[in-house]
C-alpha cells in the first residue's frame, strides 16, 4: 500500500481534481479495463466489494478513490496506462498527464485553471486500443502531445509579448508620453442582448442593426467577460459571439485584454487563442487555408505543424478564435455557398469565405468565434450562427471615476480632477466613452498643470480632439514652443500631408498603410507624436513586414475630416458632396460608409465658429474663406432635417448640430424635428441625451418625446432634468422600475413645460408611484400622468389622491393593466369621487382612470366682458362619473357601494355593470336610490338579474321621480337606469315671439312633454304571456312613461292583448313596440281595429316578415282643470292630420283583404295606408280598390314592393272612375303603386303615371277607355313600356275621344320612324292634338299635348330621328297640309342644305306666324350670307332671324300672308348704293323678305367683310327692326368699327346685345354716339366685355338721357370704383330701370356701398344682380338698409361676395320687407348660423318664393330644422339648392319631414354634403307622398353604392350619379 498524497503533492491532487469528472464519465464506458488495471495497486478486500455497485460511473468513482489512496506512485502508473492505452480528448489527456508529474505546464498555469470550466467527451472517443498495439503508434502519440504542448507555450509567451504584462513592463515610465488611446485598461460596463431579435431585422434601416435591442423581456442584462463564454451548446457545434460598441468604448483593448488573461490561465478551458484584426486582414489579397490563417497570418509553430493542426482539429472545442473590427473589413461580407457539405481543410479560399466558414462550423466545428464590431448591419450567414449576442456599454460612473483616479494617480490635484470632471455633467456625459474619457484626461492634465486655477475644457469632441492634438504638438516641443499659430506652422507640411493620408485611407478603404505609403516626413511626424501606431504586417508565411495605422479609427476620421475642411483642393461642390450623411442613412449595404462612424460628426464640429481660427491658421485662409465651407455643413444639416427621419437618424443628427454649438441652426432644426422625437428600440447614451436636449432647448416649439423599449441609463435622466421645452415625455420599458421612478423624479422639477407624464409597461409599484407622484405634485403645470402597465397592486389611495388634489391643471391619472385588488378598487372609488376636482373615475378588468377638472392656460376666456360684469361669481356645477366594471363587487358589497355613492352629491353616471350584485346587491342599491344624487345614469348590466330583479326596477320609476329611462334586456344582460337631470325640474323660460305657426310651437311642446316622461324598455327578455301578469301589475303603477318597448320576447297574441287591457292606465303613452313577438294575422286585424277602438292611437305600423314589427304611436294627451281626457283627442288639429296604417312583409289573400278594409273603413280620420311587400294578388287590388270610396278621408295609398302585372296597372289606373278624389295615380316598374286622393270632389285635374310596367298593345283599348270616361286629365305618362309602333297605332285612335287638355308621355316605348310618320299623320289631321315632341335618340322622347279647347298653337318638335329619303318625302308631304303649323323644329335629323331648301318651301301657312328651327352640323359651318340665301326661301315675310352656331341653330320667324308694304322705302335706299353692293339682286330679295325683320340674333359666327358691309347697309336700317344681338363672334378690327358706327342708324331699336364681343374702352366712344341715335333703348347688355372704368364713365354719360331704359346688363367687365360710382350717379335719375347685372366686376366694399345708396332710388327694380364682386359685410350691411325702398324686387342675386356672419345677417332680417321676391341666392357665402336662422325666420314672408340658392354656405343639421320650417310656409317655393354644404342625416331627416307639405316643389339639391344611409332613406319614404317632385340631387353624399342604387330603382326621381 502506498502512501497517500503528502502536502508537498496538492498541486498534484488538484490536477487530479480537475481530471476526475471527465475521467469518471470516460471510464464508466470500459469497467472490465479499469478493474483489472486496478488491481496490482488495490486491496482485494476494496475490490470484492465493488461487486454489489451495479452502476458503471459509481463504480469508476469508487475505483478512482481507491486509487487516489493508494498514493502517487500508483495514481501516475494508472494514469500513463489511460492515456497510451484509449485515446482521450486532448484536455484530459493534458491533466492526466500533468497529474502523473510528465506535463510540461508550470504550476502557475495548472493552480490559475477555472477548476468550474468542463469539457464534455466526443461521441465515440471510448475505442478501445488493441494490446498489440505497437510501440511506434504510442510514441507518435506522445510526440504529438509535446509539440501541442510546445506551440501552446509558444503562443502565450507571444500573446504575453505582444498584450501581457511585459509589454506593460515600462507602461509606468513612459506614462507621460504614451500616445492617445493608449490609456490603462479599466473594466468595461457589457451588457448581454437577446440573439433572436437579430434574424427579425435583417431588412430593416440603421436603427435594427446589431446594436439594436431586443423586447425588453430580455434585454439589459449585465454581465462579466467570463459569460461570454459560457455556453450551453454541444461540444461539436461552433460558438459565436458578437460584440458591439459604438467608436472608442474599447473593444479592441478588451480583445487585446482576453488574450492577456488567457496567457495568465485565466481561461484555462482555451487551450489556444488566436487574435485576428480585419484591418489586418484586408491587406490579404490571396486566398488561404485554414492552417495558414492561424500559423502564417498569426504564429507558425516551431515544429511539426501538420501534428499541431490535427490537434487543432480533433480539439476545435478548446479553440477560441478572435476576430476584431468586423466593421473595417473593407471587402464584401456576403457570401453564398456552393454546397450544404462542408470544404476541405485544405481548401484555400477568400478571408471573407473562411470567416464564414469557420462562424459556420463547416471548418474547425466546435471552436469559440470572438467577433467584435461598430453597430452595423450584420452579414446575412451571422444572422443564424450568433450564439450570444453582447454590447460594450463604455464605462459607468464609477468606472470613470476609477480611471480617472487612476489615470491622475501620480498627481496632487487628482481629487480635483475627479470634481471636475463629476460636476460637470456635459463632461462626465463624454467620459462614458473610454476614448473621450482618455482625451478628456490628457486635456485636463494639461490645462491642470499649466494653469492650477482656472480650467476651461472644450465643449464638444470635436474641440477635444483639436485640443488633444495641440496638447500632443506642445508635449514634443516642449515649453518654449510658443503659441498654437508657432506650432502648427513649425510642421505645417507633415500636418497637412498626416490628413491627406487619414482621407485617402477612407477613401480606399485602407487603414494599414506600408512604409511605401507614407511620406518620410509625415511618417517621422506622426510616429514622433504617437498619432501612428508601427506593428508587424503578415500577408503570407514568409518575413513580416511593417506596418502603419492611425491609433484610433476616430483618429483618422477627425484627420480626415480636417483635409477636407482646410484643403484648397476641395470646393463647395465636393465638400457638399462627400458630407454624405444622408446618403448614409439610405444605403442598405453601407459599402461606402463602413469606416465613417463619426466623420460627419467631426464634419459638423468642424464649422462651429471656436473651430475657426484653428481652421484659418491650417488652411493658410481669411475667415470669409473658411466661413463658406463651414456654411455648406450648416446648410446641409437644415436640408436632413427636412426629410423622413427614424429615431437613431434623429439623434445621429442631434449629434451634429449639438458639435455645430449653432443655436441658429439648432433652433430651425428643432422646429422641423418637433413631431419626431419617436424613438424605439435602441439604446441611448448620456452623449445622445446631451445632444438631444442642446436640440430641443434651442427650439421656441414644445415637443413631445416617446421612448418605446429604449435602453436609457440612469445617467440619462440627470441630463434630461435639463430639458426644458419638452411638454410630453412618454417612456415604455420593462427596464423602468422605482429606480428609474426615483431618479425621474429628481428632474422633473427642471421640466419647466412638462404636461404629459407616461412610464407605461414597467415595473414600478405602490412605493414607486408613492414618490414619483411626490415629485410630480410639485409640477403645477402637469396636466397628464399615465403609469399603465406596472406593478402597482395596492397604492396608498389616501395620500395619492390627496397629493393629486394639489394639482390644479391635472386632467387624467392612468393606472391601468396594474392588476389593483378589489380593496384598492373600492378605496379609489370611495376617496376619488370626494376629492373635489376628480370628475370620472372608471376601474374595469384592465383599466383604471381617473380624470380631473384641470383648466388648460389654453382655453380662451369669454370675450363677453359686459356680461362678466354682471354674473354673479358662481361656483360651476361638478359632475362625477363614477365606472366600477367587470369586477368582483357582490351582494355583500353593496352597501359599502351605497356609502360611497352617498358620500357624493354631484355623480352624473354610475357604472357598475359586469359584476355579481344579483337581484339582492341591486335591490339593496334601488331601496337607496332616493338617497342618492344621480343627474345621468346608473347602468347595472351583466350583474345576474332575474325576473323579481326586472320588476324592482320597474318599481324605481314609481319610486324616484328622477327616473327617465328603464332599459332591460335579460337576453343581452343589460340593465340601465336613466335620469332626468335637476336642470329639467325648473321651470319652463317663456318663448320669444315665433313667425312659425302655433302648430309647430305645439310640436315642440309636445316633444318636451315626452322627453320629460319616463320610458321602459323590457326587450330580449324571453318574456311569455304567463309573465306579463306579474309585468302588467307593475306597468298599471308607472301611468307616467311615455314610451314602452316590449320587442323581441315571445308574447304572442295573448300577450298582445293582456298588454292591451293595461293601456288605459298609461295615459302618458305615446310609443308602444311590440317587435318580434310572434304574433299572427289575427293580431293584424286587432291592431287595426285599435285606430277605431282607441281614439288617441295615431300611427299603427306592423310588419311579419323576417322581422316582425308592431309600433303604435299615440296623441298626447293633456290635462284639463287637474284631470286626463281619456276618451277623445285633447287637440281637434292633431285629429285633423289624420292617422296612419302601414302593413309590411304580410301575405294577405283577397278575404283578408277584405276584412281587413272593411275594420280601416270603420276608422275615423284614417289618412294614409302603406301596404309594403304584402304580395297582393289582382283580386286582392281589385277589392281593396272597392273599398277606396269608404275611405273617405284617405289622402296616400301605398302599394311597394308589390309585383304588379299590366292588369294591376290598369286596375290601378281604373281607380280614378272608382273614386273621384284620386288625384295621381302612379305605378312605377311594376312593383311601386301611389294614389294620391284630393281632400274633396270638387273638379280638378288627375295625373297618372304608368311607367316602366310592361304595358303593351293588348292594354291600350282599355286603357284608353279607362281615360275616355275620366275628363279631368291633367297628365298621361305611359313611358317605359312596351307599347311599339302597333301600340302607338291603337292609342293615336282613340285620341280624338280623350276629353279635357292633358299631357301624354309615351317615351322609352320602342317607337321606330314609321310610327313617327303616323304619329305626324295623326297630329295633322287631329283637331286636338296642339303639339308633338319626337326624339329617337338614346333619350327617346315622344310627348303629346291634347287640348279640348280652340288653341290656335300647332307645335311640331323632332329630333335625331335619323331619316332616311324616303321618309323625309313623306314627312314634307304631310307638312304641307298642315297650314295651321305655328312652330317646327327639326334637330340632328340628318336634314342637308337642299333638304332644309325643300322643307322652306313645304312649310306654309294661312295667316299668322310660324317659328322654323333648323338645328344641323352643317349650320356651323355655311357663312351668314349663304345662310340669308336659304333664308329667303320661305313664303311669307321674315320677322326674326336667329343664327347660333355654337348651337348649330338656324331659326326664322315667318309672318303669312306675304305683305309687300314698306319695302319701296328699303328698296330706294339700296338703288343709292347699288354700284357699291355685289349680288344686288339677291341684297333686293332679301330687302323685301325682311322688310317686316324685328329681330335679329347672331352668336358665334365669324363675319366677313361683305357680311359686316350687307349687316350694316341693309339690315340694320330695317324700320321695324327692334332687336339685334351679335354675341361671342368673330369681326375684324375694321368691321366692328364699321358695325358699331352702323348702330348709328338704328333708331327704333329697343334692345341691343353686343356680349363677349371682346369691346374695350376704345369703342365705346363710337358705341355712346350710337346709343345716342337711339331714343327707344329700353335693354342693353353689353356683359363679358372690357369696357373698365373709363368706358363704363363715358357709358354712364350716354345713360343719363336714356330715360327708357329698363334693362342695364354690364356684368364681367373689370369694372372697378371709379367706373362704379359714376354708374351709380347716373341710376339716381333712372326711374324706370327694372334690372341691373354689374356681376363678376372688381369693386372694393367703398363702391359697393355707393351702388346700394344709388340703387335704393330706383324704385321699380325687379332684378338685382350683383354676384361675385367681393362686396364684403359692408356692402350688405348697405344694402340691407336699402331694401326697404325696393318694394317691387323679385329676384336678388349676390352669390360670392364674402359675406360673413354680421353682413348675413342683417341682410337676411332685411329681405322680410320685399314680399314679391321670387328668386334669391346667397350662395358661396359664409353666412353663418345665425344668419341662417334670420333668413328661415324670414321664409314664412315670401309668399311668391320660387326658387332659393344656398349653396356653399355652410349649413348644418343645426339650422336644418328652422329651414324645413321655414321651407314649408313658402307656398311657390320650386327649387331648393342647398348642395355644397354640411347637412348630415339630421338634416336630412328635417328637410325630408317638410316634403310633403311643399306642394309645388320640383327640385332638391343636396349635393356634395354629408347625408348617409338614414337621411337617404327617409328623403326617399317622403318623397313617395310627393308625385309633384322633379328629382332629388344627392351626388357625392357618403350613401352606400348598394342602397345608392337600391334607391333609385324604387324612384328613380333620386339622382346619386353627376349630373
Amino acid at each position: 500500500m502506498q502512501p497517500p498524497f503528502q502536502d508537498d503533492d496538492l498541486d498534484l491532487r488538484a490536477a487530479v481534481a480537475r481530471a476526475r469528472p471527465q475521467l469518471v464519465e470516460f471510464l464508466s464506458h470500459c469497467p472490465d479495463w479499469l478493474l483489472m488495471t486496478s488491481q496490482p495497486f488495490v486491496p482485494k478486500a476494496a475490490l470484492s466489494s465493488l461487486g454489489g455497485i451495479t452502476d458503471h460511473k459509481e463504480k469508476a468513482s469508487v475505483l478512482l478513490d481507491l486509487l487516489e489512496k493508494a498514493g502517487p506512485a500508483a495514481w501516475k502508473h494508472f494514469a500513463q496506462s489511460v492515456c497510451m492505452e484509449y485515446d482521450l480528448p486532448l484536455d484530459l489527456e493534458i491533466l492526466l498527464m500533468s497529474s502523473a508529474g510528465e506535463g510540461n505546464f508550470s504550476q502557475t498555469e495548472e493552480a490559475s485553471t477555472d477548476t468550474r470550466a468542463q469539457s464534455s467527451v466526443p461521441k465515440g472517443s471510448a475505442r478501445r486500443r488493441h494490446c498489440s498495439s505497437s510501440g511506434g503508434d504510442k510514441d507518435a502519440k506522445q510526440q504529438r502531445l509535446d509539440s501541442s504542448a510546445k506551440y501552446r507555450h509558444l503562443l502565450i509567451d507571444s500573446i504575453r509579448q505582444r498584450y501581457g504584462s511585459r509589454r506593460e513592463a515600462g507602461a509606468e515610465a513612459q506614462e507621460q508620453t504614451q500616445p492617445p488611446f493608449n490609456q490603462a485598461f479599466v473594466n468595461v460596463v457589457i451588457h448581454q442582448r437577446k440573439v433572436s431579435r437579430l434574424k427579425e431585422r435583417t431588412e430593416k434601416p440603421r436603427e435594427d442593426v446589431a446594436g439594436a435591442p431586443e423586447p425588453e423581456e430580455c434585454a439589459d442584462t449585465a454581465m462579466k467577460v467570463s459569460d461570454l463564454f459560457c455556453s450551453e451548446a454541444p461540444s461539436d457545434t461552433t460558438k459565436v459571439v458578437f460584440l458591439f460598441g459604438k467608436p472608442g468604448t474599447g473593444k479592441t483593448r478588451l480583445m487585446h485584454r482576453i488574450c492577456q488573461k488567457w496567457a495568465e490561465g485565466v481561461l484555462p478551458h482555451f487551450l489556444f487563442t488566436f487574435l485576428f484584426e480585419f484591418r489586418q486582414l484586408n491587406l490579404l489579397k490571396r486566398k488561404l487555408t485554414l492552417k495558414e490563417l492561424l500559423f502564417d497570418m498569426f504564429l507558425q509553430p516551431e515544429d511539426s505543424p501538420d501534428a499541431v493542426f490535427q490537434d487543432l482539429l480533433e480539439n476545435a472545442q478548446q479553440t477560441l478564435i478572435i476576430f476584431d473590427g468586423l466593421d473595417e473589413f473593407a471587402a464584401n461580407m456576403d457570401v453564398s455557398f456552393s454546397s450544404k457539405r462542408g470544404p476541405a481543410v485544405t481548401s484555400p479560399m477568400s478571408i471573407a469565405q473562411l470567416f464564414a466558414d469557420v462562424c459556420h462550423g463547416k471548418l474547425l466545428p466546435g471552436c469559440t468565434v470572438l467577433v467584435t464590431s461598430r453597430p452595423k448591419r450584420l452579414p446575412d450567414f451571422l444572422l443564424c450562427t450568433v450564439g450570444v449576442l453582447a454590447e460594450i456599454w463604455g464605462f459607468d460612473h464609477k468606472k470613470v471615476e476609477e480611471y480617472i483616479s487612476h489615470y491622475f494617480r501620480q498627481h496632487s490635484f487628482r481629487e480635483r480632477a475627479i470634481a471636475h470632471v463629476k460636476n460637470n455633467t456635459k463632461l462626465l456625459s463624454m467620459c462614458f466613452i473610454p476614448a473621450l474619457c482618455n482625451i478628456v484626461c490628457i486635456c485636463l492634465e494639461y490645462l491642470l498643470l499649466k494653469h492650477q486655477m482656472s480650467v476651461e475644457l472644450p465643449q464638444t469632441m470635436t474641440q477635444f480632439y483639436i485640443k488633444m492634438f495641440l496638447i500632443f504638438l506642445n508635449k514634443q516641443q516642449g515649453d518654449c514652443a510658443g503659441d498654437e499659430e508657432t506650432q502648427l506652422n513649425c510642421n505645417k507640411k507633415a500636418i497637412l500631408g498626416l490628413f491627406d493620408l487619414a482621407l485617402r485611407g477612407l477613401e480606399e478603404k485602407k487603414l494599414v498603410f506600408y512604409v511605401d505609403d507614407i511620406p518620410e516626413d509625415v511618417k517621422e511626424f506622426a510616429s514622433l507624436h504617437g498619432l501612428l501606431t508601427l506593428f508587424e504586417v503578415k500577408t503570407s508565411g514568409t518575413c513580416p513586414e511593417v506596418g502603419y495605422a492611425f491609433v484610433h479609427l476616430s483618429l483618422q476620421e477627425f484627420f480626415a475630416a480636417l483635409c477636407l475642411m482646410v484643403s484648397r483642393r476641395v470646393d463647395k461642390n465636393y465638400l457638399k458632396k462627400k458630407f454624405f450623411l444622408k446618403s448614409k442613412w439610405t444605403l442598405k449595404n453601407e459599402t461606402k460608409t463602413e469606416f465613417m462612424e463619426s466623420f460627419h460628426i467631426f464634419l459638423s464640429g468642424l464649422s462651429s465658429k471656436e473651430c475657426r481660427t484653428f481652421l484659418m491658421l491650417l488652411a493658410e485662409q481669411d475667415e470669409a474663406w473658411v466661413q463658406e465651407k463651414q456654411d455648406v455643413i450648416l446648410q446641409s444639416l437644415k436640408k436632413l432635417a427636412a426629410t423622413h427621419l427614424t429615431g437613431p437618424k434623429v439623434l445621429e443628427l442631434c449629434h451634429c448640430t449639438f458639435e455645430t454649438q449653432n443655436l441658429d441652426v439648432a433652433q430651425h432644426i428643432g422646429s422641423l424635428l418637433n413631431f419626431k422625437y419617436e424613438f424605439k428600440n435602441f439604446r441611448l447614451t448620456t452623449l445622445d441625451m446631451s445632444a438631444l436636449v442642446f436640440v430641443i432647448n434651442s427650439g421656441q416649439d414644445l415637443t413631445c418625446l416617446d421612448f418605446a423599449g429604449c435602453l436609457v441609463d440612469l445617467e440619462c435622466l440627470e441630463v434630461l432634468a435639463g430639458c426644458k421645452n419638452v411638454e410630453h415625455l412618454s417612456f415604455r420599458s420593462r427596464r423602468c422600475g422605482d429606480d428609474f421612478a426615483a431618479a425621474l423624479s429628481k428632474g422633473l422639477r427642471g421640466m419647466g413645460s412638462l404636461r404629459k407624464l407616461e412610464l407605461t409597461g414597467g415595473s414600478i409599484t405602490a412605493e414607486g408611484m408613492t414618490n414619483l407622484v411626490q415629485s410630480a405634485s410639485h409640477c403645477l403645470q402637469l396636466e397628464e400622468i399615465n403609469l399603465q402597465g406596472n406593478r402597482i397592486r395596492d397604492p396608498e389611495v389616501k395620500r395619492v389622491m390627496d397629493l393629486f388634489s394639489r394639482m390644479e391643471k391635472l386632467k387624467k391619472v392612468d393606472l391601468s393593466n396594474n392588476h389593483l385588488s378589489l380593496n384598492a378598487v373600492l378605496s379609489l372609488a370611495k376617496e376619488g369621487i370626494v376629492c373635489q376636482n376628480v370628475t370620472e373615475l372608471c376601474v374595469r378588468v384592465d383599466t383604471a382612470i381617473i380624470c380631473f377638472s384641470g383648466v388648460s392656460e389654453k382655453g380662451p376666456r369669454s370675450l363677453d366682458l359686459k356680461l362678466e360684469e354682471n354674473k354673479e361669481h358662481v361656483i360651476p356645477t361638478r359632475h362625477v362619473k363614477l365606472c366600477l366594471q367587470d369586477h368582483r363587487l357582490s351582494s355583500q358589497h353593496a352597501k359599502r357601494i351605497v356609502a360611497i355613492l352617498q358620500s357624493c352629491s354631484c355623480l352624473s353616471e354610475v357604472d357598475l355593470s359586469g359584476n355579481k350584485l344579483g337581484d339582492e346587491g341591486c335591490s339593496c342599491l334601488l331601496e337607496s336610490l332616493t338617497c342618492i344624487s344621480i343627474s345621468k345614469q346608473l347602468n347595472l348590466s351583466q350583474n345576474h338579474l332575474s325576473v323579481t330583479g326586472i320588476c324592482n326596477l320597474l318599481k324605481s320609476v314609481n319610486t324616484c321621480p328622477k327616473v327617465m329611462e328603464v332599459q332591460v334586456s335579460l337576453g343581452r344582460d343589460i340593465a340601465v337606469l336613466r335620469f332626468r337631470e335637476d336642470r329639467e325640474f325648473a321651470s319652463i323660460p317663456p318663448r320669444e315671439e315665433s313667425v312659425f305657426s302655433t302648430d309647430d310651437q305645439q310640436h315642440g311642446e309636445e316633444n318636451q312633454t315626452t322627453n320629460n316622461s319616463p320610458k321602459i324598455r323590457l326587450t330580449d327578455c324571453n318574456f311569455q304571456a304567463s309573465d306579463l301578469k306579474n309585468l302588467c301589475a307593475v306597468l298599471k303603477e308607472c301611468g307616467r312613461i311615455s314610451e314602452l318597448d316590449l320587442s323581441r320576447n315571445y308574447l304572442g297574441d295573448e300577450g298582445l292583448l293582456q298588454l292591451f287591457q293595461c293601456l288605459p292606465k298609461l295615459k302618458m303613452l305615446r310609443s308602444l313596440k311590440f317587435n318580434n313577438n310572434q304574433i299572427s294575422l289575427n293580431s293584424v286585424f286587432f291592431l287595426a281595429q285599435s285606430l277605431s277602438t282607441l281614439q288617441h292611437v295615431k300611427t299603427v305600423s306592423l310588419s311579419l316578415g323576417r322581422t316582425q314589427v308592431v309600433h303604435l304611436t299615440f296623441w298626447e294627451r293633456v290635462r284639463s282643470t287637474g284631470r286626463w281626457r281619456s276618451g277623445s283627442l285633447a287637440h281637434p288639429k292633431e285629429e285633423a292630420k289624420g292617422r296612419c296604417f302601414c302593413l309590411r312583409d304580410c301575405r294577405v289573400g283577397p278575404e283578408d283583404v277584405t276584412r281587413l278594409c272593411q275594420i280601416l273603413a270603420q276608422c275615423p280620420q284614417l289618412t294614409e295606408i302603406d301596404l309594403t311587400g304584402n304580395s297582393l294578388s289582382v283580386q286582392s287590388l281589385e277589392r281593396l280598390l272597392s273599398f277606396l270610396p269608404s275611405l273617405c278621408h284617405l289622402t296616400l295609398l301605398s302599394i311597394r314592393r308589390n309585383p304588379l302585372s299590366p292588369r294591376c296597372a290598369v286596375l290601378l289606373l281604373n281607380s280614378i272612375n272608382l273614386c273621384e278624389r284620386v288625384r295621381v295615380v302612379e305605378v312605377w316598374s311594376s312593383e311601386n303603386a301611389f294614389l294620391h286622393l284630393g281632400a274633396s270632389m270638387r273638379s280638378q285635374r288627375t295625373s297618372c303615371r304608368l311607367t316602366g310596367c310592361a304595358i303593351g298593345e293588348g292594354q291600350v283599348e282599355e286603357l284608353c277607355n279607362i281615360l275616355e270616361q275620366h275628363g279631368w286629365l291633367a297628365e298621361v305618362d305611359l313611358s317605359r313600356n312596351q307599347l311599339g309602333d302597333e301600340g302607338l297605332r291603337c292609342l293615336l285612335d282613340h285620341l280624338h275621344r280623350v276629353p279635357g287638355t292633358c299631357s301624354l308621355n309615351l317615351s322609352h316605348n320602342g317607337i321606330s320612324q314609321d310610327g313617327v310618320l303616323h304619329l305626324i299623320n295623326a297630329f295633322v289631321t287631329s283637331g286636338n292634338t296642339t303639339e308633338v315632341q319626337v326624339s329617337l335618340c338614346s333619350k327617346a322622347t315622344l310627348i303629346i299635348k291634347l287640348t279640348s279647347g280652340d288653341d290656335p298653337r300647332k307645335i311640331l318638335r323632332l329630333a335625331e330621328c335619323n331619316f332616311q329619303p324616303e321618309h323625309s318625302e313623306k314627312l314634307f308631304s304631310l307638312l304641307e297640309k298642315c297650314t295651321g303649323l305655328t312652330e317646327y323644329t327639326s334637330s340632328n335629323n340628318n336634314v342637308t342644305v337642299q333638304a332644309a331648301e325643300r322643307l322652306l318651301h313645304s312649310l306654309n301657312k294661312d295667316l299668322g306666324l310660324l317659328k322654323i328651327s333648323i338645328e344641323e352640323p352643317w349650320v356651323c359651318k355655311e357663312r351668314v350670307m349663304n345662310l340669308l340665301e336659304l333664308a329667303v326661301q320661305v313664303s311669307g315675310n321674315i320677322t326674326e332671324i336667329t343664327i347660333c352656331k355654337d348651337k348649330t341653330l338656324f331659326q326664322l320667324v315667318i309672318s303669312f300672308p306675304n305683305c309687300l308694304e314698306k319695302v319701296e322705302s328699303v328698296i330706294s335706299r339700296l338703288s343709292l348704293y347699288k354700284p357699291e353692293i355685289k349680288n344686288s339682286s339677291f341684297c333686293q330679295r332679301l330687302c323685301e323678305k325682311c322688310a317686316q325683320l324685328q329681330e335679329l340674333r347672331w352668336s358665334h359666327v365669324e363675319l366677313h367683310e361683305d357680311e359686316a358691309e350687307m349687316l350694316v347697309r341693309i339690315l340694320l336700317p330695317l324700320p321695324e327692326l327692334k332687336m339685334f344681338g351679335l354675341t361671342s363672334s368673330s369681326v375684324t378690327p375694321t368691321g366692328i368699327d364699321y358695325l358699331i358706327s352702323g348702330l348709328q342708324n338704328c333708331q327704333a331699336i329697343e334692345e341691343l346685345n353686343l356680349e363677349s364681343m371682346k369691346l374695350s374702352s376704345a369703342a365705346v366712344p363710337e358705341l355712346v354716339l350710337g346709343l345716342c341715335e337711339m331714343p327707344s333703348l329700353k335693354r342693353l347688355s353689353l356683359n363679358h366685355n372690357s369696357i373698365g372704368n373709363d368706358g363704363c364713365s363715358r357709358l354712364a354719360g350716354t345713360l343719363r338721357n336714356m330715360h327708357n331704359m329698363e334693362e342695364i346688363n354690364l356684368s364681367h367687365n373689370k369694372i372697378g370704383d371709379p367706373g362704379l360710382i359714376n354708374l351709380a350717379a347716373v341710376l339716381l335719375e333712372m326711374q324706370n330701370l327694372k334690372k341691373i347685372d354689374l356681376s363678376g366686376n372688381c369693386p372694393s366694399p367703398a363702391g359697393g356701398e355707393k351702388l346700394m345708396e344709388a340703387l335704393a332710388h330706383c324704385k321699380h327694380i325687379k332684378e338685382l344682380l350683383l354676384s361675385r364682386n367681393g362686396f364684403g359685410d359692408r356692402t350688405a350691411v348697405t344694402l340691407a338698409l336699402c331694401l326697404p325702398h325696393m318694394t317691387n324686387l323679385k329676384i336678388l342675386h349676390f352669390h360670392n361676395n364674402n359675406i360673413g356672419q354680421a353682413g348675413g345677417l342683417e341682410l337676411a332680417r332685411a329681405l322680410v320687407v320685399c314680399g314679391l321676391l321670387e328668386e334669391i341666392s346667397l350662395a358661396e357665402n359664409h353666412l353663418g348660423e345665425q344668419s341662417i336662422h334670420a333668413l328661415s325666420e324670414g321664409l314664412p314672408c315670401f309668399k311668391r318664393l320660387q326658387k332659393i340658392d344656398l349653396k356653399f354656405c355652410g349649413i348644418t343639421d343645426d339650422a336644418s330644422r328652422s329651414l324645413s320650417l321655414g321651407f314649408r310656409q313658402c307656398p311657390s317655393m320650386e327649387e331648393i339648392i342647398l348642395s355644397w354644404n354640411a347637412l348630415g342625416d339630421g338634416g336630412a331627416r328635417e328637410l325630408a319631414t317638410a316634403l310633403p307639405e311643399m306642394a309645388k316643389l320640383k327640385v332638391l339639391d343636396l349635393e356634395k354634403n354629408r347625408i348617409g344611409a338614414c337621411g337617404a332613406k327617409k328623403l326617399a319614404e317622403k318623397l313617395a307622398k310627393c308625385p309633384e317632385i322633379q328629382f332629388i340631387r344627392l351626388w357625392d353624399n357618403p350613401v352606400p353604392k348598394g342602397l345608392a342604387e337600391s334607391l333609385t330603382r324604387q324612384d328613380s326621381r333620386l339622382c346619386f350619379s353627376f349630373s
